[in-house]
């Protein structure tokens, strides 16, 4: 075994695991942000409207700030490489973010600034992780193997990260095993503790990882610039679309309908969501470990014909499960083997849009003379952040359309009292049971064809679209490829 291999070999092994904390970071700040807002404050509808669209403005400025720092990870040069020392800045301000954020007790308007303030920063921090990190595959391994395991396996531990939060968030912060009793004492240790482990994480890709050492950048590229290199590249352009169609659809389960649907119509009672987002990620598992085994057999575009056939079964019993909620047990199986499969399929798509968005890297080489890795890198965070605010709006506007804000306000009422001591535990779980019950069908049916046929439409939109658009496939990239072999070898 050669120095490269060795190296190579390694970090496999040691770049994957820096993810972990991470990804709870997002999990966190993607799947229960709203939801803390939504049952520990009492909002009306001008407050909630106002949150979505700090979400959706912080968004937009990602739209400036995601390329111009990954501009700027390309033109660092220092004796960590040009990752490294972003990654350490990023993680470390990202945790500071975080806790501010489940740990005050304002409310009302005073809540609604200090969230703004908060989410344009946690844009700013976690971009600079988040780029240097995933920038960091095309400097690790250049054919289209190594490719494969690298991006397999950080979002296996990808996964790992944001299902352990997935799963253990619900179970320790809302219904009766709540730490502290209620949730909104809850979040804020939770958010501690996730603040620690993500600095730790990462440090084994940072102390650990040995990247390939480009020469810097001559120049450092303007806005302008920046812009110019992702629109030229059409490849880049009709992918960002797709993915960006596919994670808005992929993101409105775990969004916050999910488990708002879930407490509504089968009770308040974390373990209950808990048990949907494990068994409904279960199956992502087999692609996680198996993806590049499954690619070298099947090619993309024909796995996904596969994938959007799965899906579709999934939603449909997700639609299914509606009708048979009221017997309670089967309804609630229906709904957790419909997410199942339709999270399956989706997971599925995401590796395939990942790996074809790092592939335009080679094809950029190809058509114009430069690899601008981390510019490139830069628009998966954006579109991945895009997809979570534009999420965030359909989301909101599900609640406030069929009024789902005036019961979570009841709830979070009675979760305010009992952090203040003024109703006990178990009489706030007995109150909340009365408030649930009160709910009708127009908010349970409209969660939940929200949560399946959105998805559905979005996820086979983006399907087609992949086929007609992206030329990038397996024959033409490893074309591409051994002509830039050549190129260099000339």
């Amino acid at each position: 075994m050669n120095e490269q291999q060795k190296y190579q070999k390694r970090n496999l092994l040691l770049f994957p695991l820096g993810t972990v904390g991470r990804d709870a970071v997002y999990a966190l700040i993607n799947s229960f942000l709203l939801t803390f807002v939504l049952f520990t404050r009492s909002l009306n509808a001008a407050q909630l409207t106002a949150i979505t669209a700090i979400m959706v403005a912080a968004r937009i400025f990602d739209a400036l700030n995601d390329p111009i720092m990954g501009s700027i990870i390309e033109h660092t040069h220092s004796r960590f490489g040009k990752f490294k020392p972003w990654l350490t800045i990023g993680v470390l301000s990202t945790s500071v973010v975080i806790y501010l954020f489940f740990n005050t007790d304002l409310h009302g308007w005073s809540f609604v600034c200090l969230f703004g303030i908060l989410y344009f920063l946690f844009s700013i921090t976690y971009t600079m992780n988040d780029i240097s990190y995933w920038g960091m595959i095309p400097a690790l391994g250049s054919d289209a193997n190594a490719r494969n395991q690298f991006t397999s396996r950080a979002t296996l531990f990808a996964g790992i990260g944001s299902t352990l939060a997935s799963i253990l968030i619900p179970v320790f912060s809302t219904g009766k095993n709540a730490i502290g009793g209620s949730s909104f004492t809850a979040y804020g240790r939770i958010a501690l503790i996730i603040a620690i482990l993500a600095p730790l994480f990462l440090s084994i890709t940072i102390f650990g990882v040995r990247e390939r050492r480009d020469p810097p950048a001559a120049k450092q590229e303007r806005f302008r610039e920046i812009i110019q290199t992702i629109l030229r590249n059409d490849q880049l352009v009709w992918i960002a679309v797709i993915f960006l169609l596919q994670q808005i659809g992929n993101g409105l389960i775990v969004g916050g309908l999910g488990s708002t649907y879930i407490y509504l119509t089968f009770g308040y009672e974390g373990g209950l969501y808990s048990l949907f987002t494990m068994v409904g990620m279960s199956a992502t598992a087999f692609l996680m470990v198996f993806y590049p085994a499954i690619s070298r057999k099947c090619p993309r575009k024909q796995l996904m014909s596969i994938m959007a056939i799965i899906a579709v079964i999934g939603y449909a019993f997700l639609l299914i499960s509606g009708f048979l909620a009221k017997t309670g047990t089967l309804g609630f199986v229906l709904l957790v083997l419909g997410y199942m499969l339709s999270n399956f399929g989706q997971y599925c798509y995401y590796l395939i849009m990942m790996i074809s968005i790092l592939n335009t890297v080679e094809y950029n080489e190809y058509k114009f003379g430069t690899r601008d890795e981390a510019v490139i890198a830069s628009l998966r965070p954006f579109i991945t952040k895009l997809a979570s605010a534009l999420t965030a709006v359909l989301t909101s506007a599900t609640y406030l359309l069929f009024d789902v804000t005036s019961y979570t306000n009841q709830i979070s009422s009675l979760e305010q009292q009992c952090t203040q001591g003024l109703i006990t535990e178990s009489e706030k779980l007995d109150l909340i049971s009365g408030v649930l019950s009160s709910t009708t069908s127009l908010q349970s049916t409209g969660l939940l064809l929200c949560m399946s046929l959105l998805p559905c439409a979005m996820m086979l939109l983006s399907y087609f679209l992949y086929k007609k658009k992206y030329i990038l496939d397996e024959t033409e990239y490893d074309r591409i490829c051994v002509e830039l072999e050549k190129r260099h070898a000339a």
